[in-house]
């Protein structure tokens, strides 16, 4: 068998280039040796040999990082009671397991904070001071102000219908991330698509139909700050399973349910814009002296919103509400609706929409609508935590302070994609 060493590629001028003696060439190396031979149009070497070495090289990357994942995924696999205990040096104490893939990085707010290097000083230090940690989601990231001038963020037109399946208000509406604190933005004011599509079959040679009139307004409005924060005992601040369920339990928790409101009822000056309170959303109640029960309210109000050319995507309502939905009767006592019993984690859903049921929608109504499709909601960033003991007594009674807000508004450009639904009075 021969020693012979065999060249890892050609120079221009056709000498042969040889590994380094005494150590092979990564895989690095070699593909991107064997990149730069490929891209060379003079290259006169055997293209054959030159190609089966791409593809070789190829699959040994490929099986490279398949046994990467594996590995990551091996160590990230729960052991069974009775099993050995997890290898050492692997951090198990809470908010500082690894993710779905093995990887050591933040999956939520409070994991975030927990691991932050900013906590790890703060406690160092004695817990004094103050600190905070920036959060980047994945629908909205976390941005600071910087100390250049911020540019208004101006939305071009509509923002196209995109379904979503979520469980909360907010995620029913298309999430953008907005790079200042003014958000300007175009309503269309035009009403349903139905009162000025004039799209017609014209005969050869006539005239072909102006569709309009189109009015738009110009929205011009701020990013509104909800915030709020709890107290917490430095023996608390210790351990981060309280810390976390502090976090996640209260604080963000709170965030999220008056995010929901603000969605909805949000007066629009010094609170967001509520896609309730925006003028030419359409409505729908029954008429007088009608029977309809709630569940044939929904659907004829789902027909009025198909009818405008918006088609909806969810409604959303209040517990008690969805109660009597999914509690009607028939006249032989079956229930009209087939509900989740057995399996109440199952996606809610009503005449083929998304069903989202929160205190935060007044009892009696509803709203309905193509969500994506008529609002977006813009966040200047996540959720920011902050930690202090810089606060009234607080330094002299050992108690820190935790804050959680957030910055966010919501355009409501096209209101005739929303119906308000009212319920008859209960007889």
């Amino acid at each position: 068998m021969s020693n012979r060493v065999r060249p890892i590629g050609r120079r221009k001028d056709g000498r042969p280039i040889y590994p380094i003696k005494g150590g092979a060439p990564t895989l690095t190396e070699q593909r991107d040796e064997i990149v730069k031979l490929l891209q060379d149009e003079n290259y006169d070497g055997d293209l054959n040999d030159l190609i089966k070495r791409a593809d070789d090289l190829t699959a040994a990357i490929e099986q490279a990082n398949t046994r990467d994942a594996r590995l990551r995924s091996l160590r990230a696999a729960s052991l069974p009671a009775g099993d050995p205990a997890p290898q050492q040096g692997r951090r198990t104490e809470p908010g500082h397991q690894p993710d779905d893939q093995g990887n050591q990085h933040p999956v939520s707010v409070a994991e975030a904070f927990i691991r932050s290097k900013a906590l790890e000083s703060f406690r160092a230090n004695g817990k004094r001071g103050q600190f905070s940690v920036d959060h980047r989601a994945a629908p909205a990231g976390t941005v600071t102000t910087g100390t250049q001038p911020q540019q208004n963020t101006r939305v071009p037109g509509i923002i196209p219908q995109n379904p979503d399946f979520p469980l909360l208000v907010a995620n029913l509406l298309d999430r953008q991330t907005s790079d200042g604190t003014t958000l300007e933005y175009m309503r269309d004011t035009s009403g349903p698509q139905s009162t000025w599509n004039k799209a017609a079959v014209v005969a050869e040679g006539a005239d072909k139909p102006k569709t309009g009139p189109f009015t738009f307004d110009l929205i011009t409005t701020t990013l509104k700050t909800v915030a709020h924060w709890v107290p917490i005992t430095r023996q608390a601040a210790d351990d981060n399973a309280q810390l976390m369920g502090y976090i996640n339990g209260r604080l963000t928790y709170g965030l999220e349910y008056k995010l929901d409101r603000e969605i909805l009822t949000g007066n629009g000056t010094t609170e967001m814009q509520g896609i309730l309170t925006t003028p030419g959303i359409g409505t729908y109640q029954p008429g007088v002296g009608s029977t309809d029960a709630k569940l044939i309210t929904v659907r004829k109000a789902k027909t009025q919103g198909e009818l405008a050319l918006y088609p909806p995507t969810a409604v959303v309502m209040n517990p008690l509400d969805w109660q009597d939905i999914e509690l009607d009767e028939d006249a032989n006592g079956q229930f009209r609706v087939i509900a989740n019993v057995t399996d109440p984690g199952a996606p809610t859903r009503l005449w083929g929409l998304t069903v989202v049921t929160t205190v935060a929608m007044t009892a009696g109504t509803a709203l309905l609508g193509g969500y994506r499709t008529g609002a977006t909601l813009w966040e200047r960033q996540g959720i920011t935590i902050l930690m202090t003991d810089s606060h009234a007594d607080y330094f002299t009674a050992n108690t820190l302070v935790i804050l959680a807000e957030r910055r966010a508004n919501v355009a409501v450009h096209t209101p005739a994609a929303f119906v308000k639904i009212t319920f008859a009075a209960a007889t």
